[in-house]
């Protein structure tokens, strides 16, 4: 019988019902606790879910025997909740972003390195089979070197978005915009696929959300360490909602992509995905006929399987596996970072006008890291 890590919830927000639903079907952990500020809202979690509540993240860890937590707080308390949790000794998988700024990621790493705990963030669509695919055939050589990397999120937000929960929009709470919430999925998988970045050139604006604080729209220009380029243009402002994609072509003029998103964005708690991921670009010499196959059998796996559970599920029983042989998570608390620092610096492009150079530091003051207050 495969042990099970005793893991807990921290925070009552949307996404914790998905995650809830993911470690529950997961053959290595069970959902156990969940945490919030707010007692009776914990409480509320644990009559539904079937899970003990508490307010206070020490006292849960202990009194529960929790081995690990999913901090599900809005991105700028993520730090508060690992670093509590990683001293009373859980390990930490972290909702996207890692954190909202550099510092924070330094301080969380640091923390669960000294703490002997893991850290990890939640980067579910890694673990989509047309994104599996993509990353294979790279490693496979399919494509040669890769040399240039694309990601486009054209997406949308509404007002009744942003006004669903008090943190959304500010850069206080929520950290920043499309870049920050929305599209640091695909960041992740572009760096994933692309390897290190040399530097940054980007800008990002609000264009029709006068309502909020943060960017609805951004672009970059980046140099990988690998001589490769990319090109990013990610917005909330195409109503709404057309697609989400992450192609690379190689030194041989092969290419690969996967839309991993397509027309409206899912909101957590609130509706279903509309969309099941594909892989839209495959030109690997031999190979391009598979793509009508692949596609059916992603069809039939998503329709059988909830394609945001699932992938979750996935990602947590790699982080408990991690946990139970004492390696590294898939994504683990370096590889948040780098996505962390690829934002900042297209904050810190726009603040500066100038290129940014790799790898990036914390900044001291009170600019929140290159982003405007």
């Amino acid at each position: 019988m495969t042990k099970k890590i005793r893991t807990a919830i921290i925070g009552c927000g949307k996404v914790s019902q998905w995650h809830i639903s993911a470690l529950q079907q997961s053959d290595n952990a069970e959902c156990v606790a969940i945490y919030s500020r707010n007692l009776d809202k914990a409480k509320e979690y644990g009559e539904q879910y079937g899970l003990l509540p508490f307010d206070n993240i020490s006292r849960m860890i202990r009194d529960a025997g929790i081995q690990s937590v999913v901090v599900c707080t809005p991105h700028p308390y993520h730090k508060d909740a690992v670093v509590e949790a990683a001293l009373a000794g859980a390990h930490c998988m972290v909702e996207k972003p890692l954190a909202s700024s550099l510092q924070d990621c330094d301080i969380m790493i640091d923390v669960c390195r000294k703490a002997g705990v893991k850290l990890g963030m939640i980067s579910q669509r890694r673990f989509l089979q047309p994104v599996q695919r993509v990353k294979k055939a790279i490693e496979d050589g399919k494509i040669g070197n890769p040399v240039l990397g694309t990601v486009n999120v054209l997406g949308w937000r509404d007002k009744a978005y942003y006004d669903s929960d008090p943190w959304r929009g500010k850069w206080d709470t929520e950290g920043g915009g499309v870049m920050v919430n929305q599209a640091s999925h695909q960041l992740d998988i572009l760096l994933w696929l692309m390897g290190d970045v040399e530097e940054v050139y980007g800008v990002w604006r609000n264009f029709n959300h006068p309502y909020v604080e943060i960017e609805d729209t951004a672009l970059a220009i980046v140099k990988f360490k690998n001589s490769g380029l990319g090109n990013i243009i990610v917005s909330n402002s195409m109503k709404p909602g057309i697609y989400g994609k992450i192609q690379v072509h190689g030194s041989n003029a092969a290419s690969v992509g996967v839309q991993v998103d397509g027309g409206s964005m899912p909101l957590p708690g609130k509706q279903a995905a509309p969309y099941i991921p594909v892989n839209d670009l495959w030109t690997v010499p031999g190979e391009e006929h598979l793509l009508d196959g692949w596609i059916k059998e992603d069809e039939e796996l998503y329709n059988k399987l909830s394609m945001v559970v699932y992938p979750m599920q996935l990602q947590h029983e790699d982080f408990c596996d991690a946990i139970l042989n004492d390696r590294e998570p898939a994504v683990d608390g370096e590889a948040g970072r780098k996505t962390v620092e690829l934002f900042t610096a297209v904050y810190r492009s726009t603040r500066d006008n100038a290129v940014i150079k790799f790898p990036l530091q914390a900044e001291n003051g009170n600019d929140y890291d290159g982003r405007k207050s």
